[in-house]
């Protein structure tokens, strides 16, 4: 059970956070600038300046890589000059023509070495995020192109390190614009708006926390950066909070009547006679829908003008009316970084994660 107390005392959160993970998640600003720092002494930029390639391969693995990989191809899918495709091993097809991207926490990956190894014989341009050692680097070395992380956090929180990589790969071949440099930025001031020291009421991502704690998260996507958003949401909440989300676009979520039913009747307030203890709850956590938008214009409008008829009393998280000026990168990462911190902070005020903060059960 979550003990929502712990969220507004910060000795308690910090406390319980013995393995230092709310200071680990607000590193996303770190980690972009050094991935840029790293990219900029290897001479990605040039080394990239191959002009248009056949194709770009995204190589996804088990871990944050995977929504960082389905982000940007959401983010390249509008106008993209070449074909993305998202395999996760090298495609039998590869050539000298193509461009291969991957990120992995695990240096010991031997199904990507031995796929990568394949690329970089075959004359792939290989760009491979992952740490320094093991037969991982060891199959593009001196033939690839290699980001190691600068900045040592758990594998489970090296979303912002992925996606900067990949952001870097695809502006580098002309592929995607956007600020990269000025995405640090907007990262560390969410980690501002979400730490510790910041009460729940001003506190996005433990007001999140609390909107999402003892329900069941229907993550849906009114754009298609919104739903790989929402994965890595997901993956975060699982991770952290042991809580299970369901995640669709929110035209697939209208696809399924009796779930899209559930979450219009999940909106409403519980029975506040309502005695966790002793009442059994047979159907589980009920379900809370939480849209999120990350594009804006005109498609978006449409889809939220649906969303307010069918469901008037769900959540609807929109980065871009919060930012000025902010691209459709900046508000995804923000959104992704805010659902990490709720998952954190659920995590420690449930004892799912950490350690002192956890509270004693009750005496009966």
């Amino acid at each position: 059970m979550l003990d929502d107390t712990v969220l507004d005392d910060p000795q308690r959160l910090s406390d319980a956070d013995t393995g230092g993970l709310l200071r680990a998640v607000a590193m996303g600003g770190a980690q972009v600038r050094s991935t840029i720092e790293a990219a900029q002494e290897l001479e990605l930029a040039e080394r990239l300046d191959i002009g248009r390639p056949r194709s770009l391969v995204i190589v996804v693995r088990p871990g944050a890589g995977l929504a960082a990989a389905q982000l940007l191809t959401a983010l390249l899918a509008p106008a993209c000059p070449v074909p993305v495709v998202v395999s996760d091993v090298v495609p039998p097809w590869i050539g000298a023509l193509d461009v291969v991207l991957a990120h992995t926490d695990d240096p010991y990956d031997r199904d990507l070495a031995a796929s990568l190894e394949r690329a970089a014989r075959y004359g792939a341009t290989v760009v491979l995020s992952a740490p320094p050692e093991g037969p991982v680097a060891s199959s593009v070395a001196g033939r690839g192109l290699l980001l190691s992380p600068r900045i040592v956090v758990p594998p489970e929180l090296s979303f912002p390190r992925a996606l900067t990589a990949g952001l870097l790969t695809a502006g580098a071949l002309g592929l995607l614009v956007c600020d990269v440099d000025g995405l640090a930025d907007r990262l560390d001031g969410e980690a501002a708006r979400g730490h510790l020291d910041q009460e729940s009421f001003v506190n996005p991502a433990k007001s999140l926390a609390l909107r999402i704690a003892d329900r069941t998260p229907l993550l849906w996507g009114l754009d298609h950066a919104a739903v790989a958003v929402g994965q890595h949401a997901a993956y975060a909440l699982g991770a952290h909070a042991a809580v299970v989300a369901d995640v669709a676009d929110y035209r697939q979520a209208l696809a399924r009547p009796a779930l899209h039913t559930a979450a219009a009747r999940g909106g409403d307030e519980r029975d506040i006679f309502a005695d966790p203890d002793f009442d059994e709850v047979s159907a589980g956590a009920p379900p809370r829908a939480l849209l999120l938008s990350v594009r804006t214009g005109p498609a978006t409008d449409s889809a939220r003008y649906r969303v307010n008829e069918t469901l008037p009393a769900a959540d609807v998280l929109a980065p871009a009316e919060e930012l000025v000026d902010a691209d459709d990168v900046a508000c995804a990462a923000v959104l992704a970084l805010r659902f990490e911190l709720a998952a954190v902070y659920l995590g420690l005020a449930a004892g799912t994660i950490g350690g002192a903060g956890r509270v004693a059960p009750r005496s009966v």
